[in-house]
């Protein structure tokens, strides 16, 4: 994996979409920066973070996941492979359904997933500063390059989804106290239950990761 710095920008999101796009693909890729002004969030809403904060945002190509992950799972999967090398690191950082990093029941990041012409884009965003009352921050201090060196590490290794799975099964059970937004519509997800391709099944729905 390349990984690039930016000063600033809009959103890495956009940015490596557009750089992709004028460019080719010719080898896994990640822009990171600490500033972003027009993030992009669930929903169609912004992810904009105060100064200092990690965002990044990678592609690679769809056959260098493993295989028994459906492509619908893959936010769930690249957010899970990063709060295990957090907690790893001393964090007590948990995935909210289907892929919100929370401390506590706070959220403190998210993970947005695209796919495009058989390469699959994923952007990540983490609080590492305060940002306001409704949001914490990561609770342990991070080195930036060695924890993409670890992440990245990790998804070479294509863990299988499986292994994920039957973690996050065990994880689930913390966000039927909260609620996710479908259709607009925050939805409390104790009755929620976990499928083995990620989904829920919720008020007789079956429902995917939301990006």
């Amino acid at each position: 994996m390349e990984i690039r710095y930016l000063e600033s920008v809009d959103s890495t999101h956009t940015y490596l979409k557009e750089y992709i796009k004028n460019n080719g693909f010719s080898n896994s890729l990640c822009f990171y920066t600490q500033e972003q002004t027009a993030g992009i969030g669930s929903r169609g809403n912004s992810w904009v973070g105060t100064k200092g904060n990690l965002f990044f945002s990678f592609v690679l190509k769809q056959y260098d996941l493993p295989n028994d992950l459906e492509i619908q799972s893959a936010s769930i999967y690249f957010s899970f492979v990063l709060k295990d090398i957090l907690k790893q690191l001393g964090s007590e950082v948990w995935l909210k359904w289907p892929n919100d990093f929370y401390i506590n029941n706070y959220k403190i990041g998210g993970t947005i997933t695209s796919v495009s012409n058989g390469l699959v884009y994923c952007g990540i965003g983490l609080n590492l500063n305060n940002v306001n009352s409704e949001f914490l921050k990561l609770d342990i201090q991070i080195n930036i390059k060695e924890l993409f060196k670890l992440y990245f590490q990790n998804i070479e290794k294509k863990i299988l989804w499986e292994d994920i799975l039957k973690e996050y099964v065990v994880e689930f059970e913390r966000s039927k106290n909260l609620h996710a937004t479908i259709n607009n519509e925050k939805i409390p997800l104790i009755n929620a239950q976990l499928n083995s391709d990620g989904s829920i099944n919720i008020n007789n729905k079956k429902v995917f990761s939301l990006r």
